[in-house]
């Protein structure tokens, strides 16, 4: 275990680790060479402040350069360079002091490396430094100076309606040939039930403890393609007091939704597995999008589809969810909008025919998926989705 800062300067990069990354990048290679040449010779050489206002200047210019355009055109090694310039960044802060002010803006860096960077095999020992800042930041972040969170009881499993096939933890060549091979969206019974998180994540504690100190995105409204919906960077502690903390009946819902949680906190990872199932065609983990939903009652994805296959996993709580074929796309009203255009217009929940006729030819699918079930989708296949309770799902996007 890495319990010193000493320690975790030996997890930065040698210059030879980031070398490749850098050889187009004239500016960020000779300040990440200064940076890395600076702890490897045990910071001794006196240019501590010319360096750090390097790296700060960096960080500056790699943040526009990402928010100059669209995210997704943003290139990964820009993102990585910001990344390595965060990391940097945060030694230097460290350096100056580790009073609690400097160790929560230090934790702030930290997550904006990992919101906006790309940490993703950036080299060797990355992943190792990222989880022991982690560990050396948090651990005198969250104080229990607030009452406790609950622990959410496990509910009855309730006998429900479902109008696609069910199947009993199926094997993965009957898993191919009748979900996969087919198309078919098909609810899966009983093969999640090894999940540590179905046990533990149910103490809100325990994810407080675990990842409180963290910045996530949040989503304000409790529909993404409502006028009144947006986005918000908070820690997580904040959303978890304020979505199922003692006298929230009033607070407005917040959902954590689509996020990529499991990557930016291992340890929460550690309590879940990627399904064997998606190993019909992706050949390793690094192929599947994991991503989390958190959120408390009436949390609502409306009607839209995803261009992969996917498995939504729910580890507590429930959620009604409402199917159609992708072969009904034309009489869903998809939005006109681009980023809304995977998107119906109507309410799946109570669909409104007179505005919406070409709805009269729709055939919906109903079912209520409960903790330990997994709801195979095929792509782009129609799903409405709405929590019954306070709800954890997460979900395996593959191609």
């Amino acid at each position: 275990m890495v319990d010193s800062i000493e320690q975790i300067f030996k997890l930065l990069p040698r210059f030879g680790d980031i070398e490749e990354l850098l050889q187009n990048e004239a500016e960020a290679r000779y300040i990440l060479k200064r940076a890395a040449d600076y702890f490897e010779n045990s910071h001794l050489n006196g240019e501590e402040e010319e360096i750090s206002y390097l790296v700060r200047g960096l960080v500056d210019k790699t943040w526009e350069r990402i928010h100059s355009g669209h995210f997704s055109s943003v290139s990964v090694t820009i993102r990585k360079i910001y990344a390595l310039a965060c990391y940097f960044k945060i030694f230097f802060l460290l350096l100056e002091d580790t009073s609690l002010e400097q160790i929560e803006q230090c934790g702030s860096v930290l997550d904006e490396a990992q919101l906006l960077g790309c940490t993703d095999k950036l080299y060797e020992k990355a992943n190792e430094l990222k989880e022991a800042l982690m560990m050396y930041l948090d651990k005198d972040a969250i104080k229990f100076t607030r009452d406790p969170l609950p622990i959410l009881a496990p509910i009855e499993r309730r006998i429900a309606d479902c109008d696609i096939p069910q199947l009993d933890a199926p094997s993965i060549t009957e898993f191919r040939t009748k979900c996969y091979e087919k198309l078919q969206p098909t609810l899966l019974l009983n093969t999640i039930n090894h999940w540590p998180a179905l046990n533990k994540w149910r103490d809100l504690n325990y994810l407080l403890k675990v990842a409180g100190n963290r910045t996530v995105p949040i989503e304000i409204g409790s529909n993404y393609a409502s006028d009144e919906w947006s986005q918000q960077l908070v820690k997580l502690r904040d959303f978890l007091y304020r979505q199922f903390g003692q006298g929230n009946g009033d607070q407005e819902i917040e959902y954590l939704a689509q996020h990529e949680l499991f990557a930016q906190i291992p340890a929460l990872k550690a309590d879940i597995c990627v399904p064997d199932y998606c190993t019909v065609t992706a050949s390793n983990e690094a192929d599947v999008d994991i991503k989390a939903w958190l959120g408390p009652r009436h949390t609502i994805s409306p009607m839209h589809y995803d261009p992969k296959h996917n498995l939504l996993c729910q580890v507590f709580g429930s959620k009604s969810i409402i199917l159609a074929s992708c072969a009904d796309t034309e009489n869903l009203y998809p939005h006109e909008s681009e980023f809304l255009n995977n998107t119906s217009q109507i309410d799946a929940a109570e669909p409104d025919f007179e505005r919406f006729p070409l709805l009269k030819g729709v055939r919906f699918y109903k079912l209520l998926l409960q903790p330990g079930d997994c709801l195979y989708l095929p792509p782009k296949w129609w799903h409405y989705v709405r929590s019954e309770t306070a709800s954890f799902s997460v979900s395996f996007w593959w191609e």
